[in-house]
C-alpha cells in the first residue's frame, strides 16, 4: 500500500517536471515547498528531512490561505493551485483570452491538456493523503497531533469576494468536480475569454508602476457603488451612457471631469468598476508622470480582450510642463491607433489644463517673448478640446449637501434626529472645507465615532 502511494507521489512529481506552458506556476513559493515536499516522500527521505519539508510546505501555505480573491475550494494546497491555474499568463491563456478554442494550433490545445492532466496528479495528493504518507514513513513517529493537516487554514470570516470572481469560483469548482481535467479545456478556454488571463483575470483595478514599467494589480480597490453618490445624477448618467457603449462595442469617447473640488468626479470613475467589471471593464490608474509610458501600457493592453479606462486622477500642468503634449498624441493626432479596448477618463479641477498667464495673449513684442503668441494659446488650449465629452461638477449648494449628508448618515445607519444632523452638518462645513460631497463624507465620518451614534458600537465607555 505505501509502495503504490510512493508511486502516485513520483508520477505527480513527473508530471510537474515535465509541464510544457503551465511552467511559471513552479516558481511559485507554495509550488516550490510541495514539489521539494513529493521530492523527500519519493525518495524515501529520512524523517528528519520528511518533517522538515512537510513543515516548510505547511509553514508556506499557512501564510498564503488567507483572502484570495475567489470562494476557497477543496483544502488549502488545492484551493491554491487552482487559483495558479486560472491566473497563469501562458501563451495558451493568452490566446484563448483572444481568440475562440476552434482557431487555436492543435499543437497548443494538446499541450494544454497534456498540463492539465498533469496538474491533476498534484492536485489529487490533498492533505490527509500527504500526512498519512508521512506517518507511514517514519514508521508513525508523525501522528496527527505533531503533524497537522493543511485542509483548514483560511481565517475563519465572512468571504468578501471583488466584484467579478464569480466566474472564477465556478470554474474551480468545475475542476474540483472533473473527472479527468484535459476534458476541461473547453471550459477552461471559455473561462479565459469571460475573465481574461493572469493578472487581467486575477484583479478589475491597476495601477502603472514607472519604475518597473509594468501594471500592478490593486487586490483592495475603492468599492464606492452610485448608489452611496448622492446628487449629480444627470452628470453620472453622461458617464454611465459613454461607458455602456464602450462595453457594447460601440464608438466611444474619452472623457474630461472637471469642476469644483471634493464635488465626486474621482468617485464616480471608481464607481464604474464596482458596475461593470461582472462585464469585463477594468481600470488602470495612470500617474500624471506617467505620460511618456501611455504608448507602452496601450501596447500591453491592445490584445486583451478587457475593456480597460485608463485612469488620471487630478490632471493639469504648469505652464513650464510639456508632457501634455504625450498625451494630447495618445488621446486623437499620434499615428498609432488608440485600440478599440482602450478609453482614457481623466479628473480635473481646471476645465483648461495647461495654466495659461496673460502674457501669452499679449500681442506686444518682447525682445524674448514670441512671435505669435495666439499659437501658445491654442496649443493649451487644445488638449482640454480633446476630449470628446466634457462634464462639469459644481460645488453642491446648501440643499444638495444636506442631502448628502442625510443619505450618507442614512447608509452608514446613523441613530440622529434630521435637525440635529442638519444643524450640525452646516457647523461642519462652515468651520472646514466649506460645501462638498468630500466634506459631507468626512463628517458623516467623524460623526460615526461618537458614542451611541452608530448602531452597535454602544454608549460612551466608562471612566
Amino acid at each position: 500500500m505505501l509502495d503504490e502511494e510512493i508511486r502516485i507521489f513520483l508520477e505527480a512529481l513527473r508530471g510537474a517536471r515535465g509541464l510544457l506552458l503551465y511552467r511559471g506556476i513552479l516558481q511559485d513559493p507554495v509550488c516550490r515547498a510541495f514539489t521539494g515536499f513529493l521530492e523527500a516522500v519519493a525518495g524515501r527521505a529520512g524523517t528528519d528531512q520528511l518533517l522538515e519539508a512537510y513543515a516548510e510546505l505547511f509553514y508556506i501555505l499557512s501564510r498564503e490561505a488567507g483572502e484570495t480573491g475567489t470562494e476557497p475550494v477543496g483544502d488549502a494546497w488545492q484551493n491554491h493551485l487552482l487559483n495558479l491555474i486560472l491566473f497563469d499568463d501562458n501563451a495558451f491563456s493568452q490566446d484563448a483570452a483572444a481568440y475562440s478554442l476552434e482557431s487555436l494550433g492543435e499543437s497548443l490545445k494538446d499541450a494544454a491538456a497534456r498540463d492539465l492532466a498533469a496538474l491533476q496528479l498534484l492536485y489529487k495528493i490533498d492533505a490527509c493523503k500527504a500526512r498519512d504518507v508521512v506517518s507511514a514513513l517514519t514508521g508513525g513517529q508523525a501522528v496527527a497531533g505533531v503533524l497537522p493537516a493543511w485542509e483548514k487554514l483560511a481565517v475563519s470570516v465572512p468571504h468578501r469576494a471583488p466584484a467579478g470572481n464569480s466566474a472564477a469560483t465556478e470554474m474551480k469548482i468545475r475542476l474540483h468536480n472533473a473527472a479527468a481535467w484535459g476534458d476541461c479545456l473547453q471550459d477552461l478556454a471559455g473561462y479565459y475569454r469571460q475573465a481574461g488571463s493572469g493578472i487581467f483575470g486575477k484583479y478589475g483595478a491597476f495601477r502603472w508602476v514607472s519604475r518597473s514599467r509594468s501594471l500592478e494589480g490593486i487586490a483592495e480597490p475603492d468599492r464606492v457603488s452610485f448608489q452611496e453618490l448622492t446628487g449629480y445624477k444627470s452628470q453620472q448618467q453622461v458617464v454611465l451612457d459613454n461607458t455602456e457603449r464602450f462595453l457594447a462595442g460601440l464608438p466611444a469617447n474619452n472623457i474630461l471631469l472637471y469642476g469644483d473640488r471634493g464635488t465626486g468626479k474621482s468617485s464616480t470613475v471608481k464607481a464604474l468598476l464596482n458596475r461593470y467589471q461582472n462585464r469585463g471593464l477594468r481600470l488602470v490608474e495612470v500617474p500624471r508622470s506617467a505620460l511618456g509610458d501611455y504608448l507602452l501600457i496601450i501596447k500591453q493592453l491592445r490584445r486583451r480582450p478587457q475593456r480597460f479606462i485608463l485612469f488620471i486622477d487630478d490632471l493639469s500642468f504648469e505652464e513650464s510642463e510639456t508632457e501634455y503634449k504625450e498625451l494630447k498624441a495618445v488621446l486623437e493626432g499620434g499615428l498609432e491607433n488608440r485600440p478599440a479596448n482602450v478609453l482614457i477618463y481623466a479628473t480635473s479641477n481646471r476645465r483648461h489644463l495647461v495654466k495659461e498667464n496673460f502674457t501669452d495673449r499679449q500681442p506686444v513684442l518682447e525682445p524674448n517673448g514670441e512671435v505669435r503668441p495666439a499659437d501658445t494659446v491654442q496649443e493649451k488650449l487644445s488638449l482640454a478640446d480633446r476630449f470628446g465629452i466634457t462634464v462639469l461638477y459644481t460645488a453642491p449648494d446648501r440643499k444638495l449637501y444636506l442631502d448628502i449628508v442625510r443619505e450618507a448618515a442614512r447608509l452608514r445607519g446613523l441613530q440622529i434626529e434630521d435637525a440635529v444632523l442638519e444643524q450640525r452638518a452646516l457647523q461642519w462645513e462652515s468651520r472646514h472645507n466649506g460645501r462638498s460631497c468630500r466634506t459631507a463624507r468626512q463628517f458623516v465620518d467623524y460623526l460615526s465615532g461618537e458614542p451611541g451614534v452608530l448602531p452597535g458600537k454602544g454608549d460612551a465607555p466608562e471612566e
